[in-house]
């Protein structure tokens, strides 16, 4: 549908007939030939704004999808970089695509609304995962987050602004917007 290598119509269908989390299991092997993939010009520049204030020592990337994020972090980490996503299949995906220069990375299955650990992060960031969670769990993600900071730790939220209207990629948006709406309204798990 997106590219030759991207899923078709029909696995997108299926994709969002299922739960979030088998959606994206079912989803990854083409993930990152979807324009749903971090673009690089974001990761180049989230890259580069964050190496003025760093270096860290220990970085994670939440919601990690198949691991674009994982790429800046072990550019910026000295000690090690932690990826946390909650679906098995963009997990595998991620380790599989990772590059061995840098930092050891280690690949964590949990969700971000309930993370295994302490406060042991100098560095998070996060790609692109703020619109599966409802408003309603932000407040949590966001004190998730909080929680495994080190004092002096920073958060990192990069956003791209949306589409102008008129333009294909606000068609695209609104178009998907729509579908996902009709889709949560008659089809349960709802994705979010």
């Amino acid at each position: 549908m997106f590219s030759p290598e991207g899923p078709r119509l029909r696995e997108l269908a299926v994709q969002a007939l299922s739960s979030v989390e088998h959606g994206y299991d079912l989803l990854a092997p083409k993930f990152d030939h979807t324009p749903f993939r971090t673009p690089d010009p974001l990761l180049r520049a989230t890259a580069s704004a964050l190496r003025r204030t760093g270096p860290y020592d220990k970085g994670l990337d939440l919601c990690c999808g198949t691991g674009a994020g994982v790429d800046v972090l072990t550019g910026l980490c000295r000690e090690s970089v932690t990826a946390v996503d909650f679906s098995a299949g963009m997990l595998d995906v991620a380790r599989r695509r990772a590059r061995p220069a840098g930092p050891p990375v280690g690949w964590v299955r949990a969700d971000a609304r309930a993370l295994p650990f302490g406060p042991a992060f100098d560095l998070v960031v996060s790609f692109g995962a703020l619109g599966h969670f409802l408003p309603r769990e932000v407040p949590g993600l966001f004190a998730q987050v909080h929680s495994v900071l080190r004092p002096g730790g920073r958060f990192a939220l990069p956003v791209v602004a949306p589409p102008r209207p008129g333009t294909v990629g606000h068609a695209v948006l609104l178009g998907f917007d729509t579908v996902m709406r009709v889709r949560n309204a008659l089809w349960r798990p709802p994705f979010v």
